[in-house]
């Protein structure tokens, strides 16, 4: 037996890069925070992928799967836009609503919508395309590989991570994506002073991302001791039971920021709120 073993990640129809992490055997050694649905696309979502691809799709090399991203690939932001401007990074941008809204608010700014649903991919492209905008791209990568490595240290001045997958189930709150090993990666990429944005529907989830911001020696809490007791969501969440036993209780820590005006509501937020679901925001600043 070789001292590492061949993966499943690496059949002869996934070759691997000699001398990468997956030729190591470390490729998706880490619990997956995202589920791959169908890559199919059809119609409009066609239509645009085959017109507005080689103009706003990163090409990133890859080493083992279709998402994954070479080692040595180091992201040119500069070479990319044309241009030098702050940089927003948005992980899971699903179907580019959030990302396309504020860049067209935004043209001063250059935008990077990282997902791993191709077809929500292309529908940001369809928005791009309907917009005429210059100033986003996007890339089909997984989080981790893009913040580990092709992103430049401190080339980042704002991340946005909105409605992360909550995986609600206590065996599965092991893949969520926002943890203390992420807070290192959004450290990594983010530049002194730059804002990490995050926000949930899920109350658990939200105690989880306080927890982490609180925890790192790389951030602090933009509104550490803010929007508490009454005033704070969490304890709205106590209250309704919506997604957690109702207890009563208040929240006395707070932390929570006010609603990001740069994110537009977009339909998976419009449903949560009809649902009576209670929305938490959270802005860490990286010191």
């Amino acid at each position: 037996m070789s001292e590492h073993p061949e993966s499943p990640a690496t059949t002869p129809g996934n070759p691997v890069t000699p001398g990468s992490r997956a030729s190591f055997g470390t490729y998706r050694r880490q619990p997956l925070s995202f589920v791959r649905r169908g890559t199919r696309l059809q119609g409009r979502r066609q239509a645009a992928w085959d017109e507005h691809a080689d103009a706003y799709v990163v090409d990133v090399p890859r080493h083992v799967a279709d998402t994954s991203v070479h080692p040595d690939y180091v992201f040119d932001a500069a070479a990319e836009f044309g241009r030098v401007a702050p940089l927003v990074v948005e992980i899971g941008s699903g179907l580019g609503e959030a990302v396309v809204a504020a860049a067209e608010a935004s043209p001063e700014r250059n935008f990077l919508a990282v997902e791993v649903y191709r077809p929500g991919l292309a529908n940001t492209l369809l928005r791009i395309g309907q917009r005429g905008l210059t100033n986003v791209r996007v890339v089909q990568a997984n989080a981790p590989e893009v913040l580990g490595s092709m992103l430049p240290a401190g080339s980042v001045d704002e991340l946005w991570v909105f409605f992360p997958d909550p995986w609600h189930k206590t065996r599965h709150h092991k893949r969520r994506m926002v943890k203390d090993t992420f807070a290192a990666l959004a450290a990594r990429v983010l530049a002194p002073g730059g804002l990490w944005r995050l926000a949930t529907d899920w109350s658990g989830y939200a105690q989880q991302m306080r927890d982490v911001v609180a925890a790192s020696p790389d951030f602090r809490n933009a509104h550490d001791g803010e929007l508490a007791g009454p005033a704070s969501p969490l304890t709205a969440a106590w209250a309704s039971g919506v997604d957690c036993e109702p207890t009563g209780e208040a929240d006395t820590v707070g932390g929570w920021a006010p609603r990001f005006e740069g994110r537009t509501l977009t339909s998976f937020e419009n449903k949560a709120l009809k649902a009576g679901r209670v929305i938490f925001d959270l802005t860490a600043v990286r010191v």
